[in-house]
């Protein structure tokens, strides 16, 4: 009876354990699919592509394409918009998109060779009207000798043609001196595809830009709830110490409200406080008084010490936010129809190898989550190991990751 006992214990806890991610995709170090070996071998010689410099970041997924952006941190990226097949082999080389003669630009170029050329991007964004946004900041070589071949522009692709749409470029007075844009949500139904917004965060400069679909316009928005806190700059990852300044980063969209509007959450990079505004105040900011305006920015609460985060997703289907946890390597939640305390925002999963540096997440159409680690850190303060695996993508069932959690 005893022992029968002691079955029926250990496997209930067995059952109650929680889901762990699935590794999907990992790489030593970063290639791509060239035209021939000797495009390589020319790319190389020529500085397009050095390979040790490339370095994954971003992600979204649309059907059997998992998006993968690499930044032109450094020079030789020959690639910054691409795509793996979903169900592909684990290291397999990334195909540009649309083409690799949009994405191989010289890190000297003095200007876009062409409307759909891609020059850096840190993140994308999939709509339900099967379009990719695109936030291009036109600036190579960032942490090298900064070229800025182009403004920053927003860039649509239609994915069932794969097309170029649209190319948007930002209005001075959407910029700042210290201006770097490197995220992207969009605000649209798919019943109502022209009528997209886009809202972009800008980390250096402390704001928010809006530009709208429909009327091709973009403004710019302010408040101090952008701004980074000063004692949430510091953080050590990989053995690493390093100290940012960086701003409004994270957004995301819940469900649409009674009125129609969604609520936009956000935080800066270097926080640990979560806040929110109405999208309906984003859409008008134009035509409001902007003193009243201020009090319709709230405060949701802190996540506690040691919580800052690259990116969040809210996930329609559970109601949570899903968000990655620098400091701690892993992935923290919180479930809308809860209080934001410490208390309910829990840290789901955390590996230091396998999770260092979480610096996108994204819940596709099925509910699935994905994660990209990559390490950043060591790549742009000291160097990554090409003998060892530095780039990793998982994936597991938003439902899954929350089981057993104070989200679910």
């Amino acid at each position: 009876m005893r022992a029968i006992s002691l079955i029926i214990a250990l496997t209930a806890a067995i059952s109650c354990k929680a889901a762990l991610p699935e590794l999907r995709f990992a790489w030593k170090q970063i290639d791509y699919i060239w035209d021939s070996s000797a495009q390589r071998e020319t790319a190389v010689q020529n500085g397009l592509f050095v390979q040790a410099n490339n370095l994954p970041l971003g992600l979204a997924r649309w059907k059997n394409k998992l998006f993968v952006t690499v930044p032109r941190w450094k020079n030789g990226v020959a690639s910054s918009l691409n795509y793996v097949d979903i169900d592909g082999a684990q290291d397999q080389p990334l195909k540009a998109y649309p083409s690799l003669k949009d994405n191989l630009v010289s890190d000297t170029a003095e200007s876009l060779p062409s409307n759909s050329s891609i020059i850096s991007v840190f993140r994308v964004f999939v709509d339900p009207c099967d379009r990719l946004w695109v936030m291009d900041s036109g600036l190579a070589d960032i942490v090298g000798s900064p070229n800025q071949i182009a403004g920053p522009s927003v860039v649509i692709f239609d994915l069932n043609t794969n097309k170029l749409l649209h190319r948007y470029f930002f209005k001075v007075s959407d910029m700042k001196e210290d201006s770097f844009f490197a995220n992207i949500v969009v605000d649209v139904d798919k019943d109502t595809c022209d009528n997209a917004f886009a809202y972009i965060p800008d980390l250096g400069g402390y704001g928010v830009v809006v530009y709208s679909l429909k009327q091709d316009d973009s403004w710019r928005i302010s408040h101090h709830y952008f701004h980074f806190e000063p004692l949430a700059g510091s953080y050590k990852v990989g053995g690493i110490e390093f100290h940012w300044t960086d701003g409004v980063f994270a957004l995301a969209l819940s469900e649409p409200r009674e009125n129609g509007y969604r609520t936009m959450f956000f935080h800066a990079f270097s926080s640990t406080k979560e806040f929110c505004v109405s999208t309906e105040l984003l859409r008008n900011y134009t035509h409001i008084d902007k003193n009243e305006a201020f009090h319709d920015f709230k405060l949701l609460g802190d996540r506690g010490e040691r919580t800052q985060s690259s990116a969040s997703y809210y996930d329609t289907n559970t109601s949570v936010l899903f968000y990655t946890q620098i400091n701690r390597d892993g992935v923290g939640c919180w479930n809308s129809n809860k209080p934001y305390t410490p208390g309910n925002n829990p840290l789901l999963f955390t590996d230091s190898k396998l999770f260092e540096f979480l610096n996108d997440l994204k819940v596709d159409e099925e509910g699935i989550l994905w994660l990209l680690s990559d390490k950043l850190p060591r790549f742009l303060y000291k160097s990554l190991d090409p003998n060892e695996i530095n780039f990793r993508i998982f994936s597991i069932k938003a439902s899954d990751a929350i089981a057993g959690s104070t989200c679910e």
